[in-house]
């Protein structure tokens, strides 16, 4: 067995925390954490639930491994529209595993508030109200907000959005003729599922992907996205510390 890494490692990160202790960070980060299939079945695993479920865990650390940075927002995507459209039996154990990373993620210790954004209509009653009661649980605590982004599709956010934003201008009174006046980026973003909230500063996706597959697609415009090779369920603190060090060498234009 190699020992070198294992010793490296703690010093490696305590490096990376020294390098970005007084750059620039995020405040809000978007996390895609895609791999956990390709991960079990490179690991030798038949059932690719195990990926699902190493993956899930992976979230925990992601929000600890937040306590020492300037981190105030995460945002991750665990299940998106598309993915509704694999085998039931699939489906069924990633709202089951989905519902556990509230759970966990309500624990006390983590001090974190839980926010759930997409479609909740499109999972079974039970799971919904099982994650609906984990985020109530949080609304008191103070620590990093996190996302969870469920049956979430970003076109269909924008949709959601331009349609709420219809209907208050119509309960208004607004003449129709007016209302497309009403429809501005101000308004608009008032009727995201991450309203109130600033759109992120950096958008991680894991597995090699080097794309947003409708993730966030009207708060990413001007993200720094980061992509890495590493499967989510092997994802580690260094290589987190990894994307903010890279974040902080970047210069944030905003299309000027």
């Amino acid at each position: 067995m190699n020992l070198l890494p294992t010793l490296l490692y703690p010093l490696y990160e305590n490096h990376l925390r020294r390098v970005i202790k007084d750059r620039p960070q995020p405040r809000h980060v978007a996390v895609m954490c895609d791999g956990n299939r390709r991960w079990a079945r490179e690991a030798g695993f038949a059932d690719v639930s195990h990926g699902h479920r190493v993956g899930a865990k992976k979230i925990g650390e992601l929000i600890r491994w937040c306590e020492d940075t300037k981190v105030e927002i995460v945002t991750v995507y665990l299940l998106s529209t598309e993915n509704l459209k694999r085998s039931s039996e699939e489906v069924g154990l990633l709202f089951d595993i989905i519902a556990d990373v509230v759970d966990e993620l309500s624990a006390t210790d983590l001090n974190c508030r839980i926010r759930l954004v997409g479609h909740m209509d499109l999972l079974p009653e039970k799971i919904s109200t099982r994650m609906a009661r984990g985020a109530a649980k949080t609304a008191d605590h103070t620590g990093v907000v996190v996302n969870i982004a469920v049956g979430y599709g970003g076109r269909q956010e924008i949709v959601d959005a331009v349609q709420a934003l219809v209907n208050e201008e119509a309960e208004k009174g607004t003449p129709a003729d007016k209302i497309a006046d009403a429809v501005t980026i101000e308004s608009l973003s008032r009727h995201l599922y991450t309203r109130d909230q600033p759109d992120p500063d950096l958008v991680i996706r894991t597995s090699g992907e080097q794309r947003l597959s409708g993730f966030l697609l009207w708060q990413a415009a001007y993200s720094e996205i980061w992509f890495t090779d590493t499967y989510w369920p092997a994802f580690r603190r260094i290589d987190f510390l990894r994307a903010l060090r890279d974040f902080s060498s970047r210069s944030r234009r905003f299309g000027k």
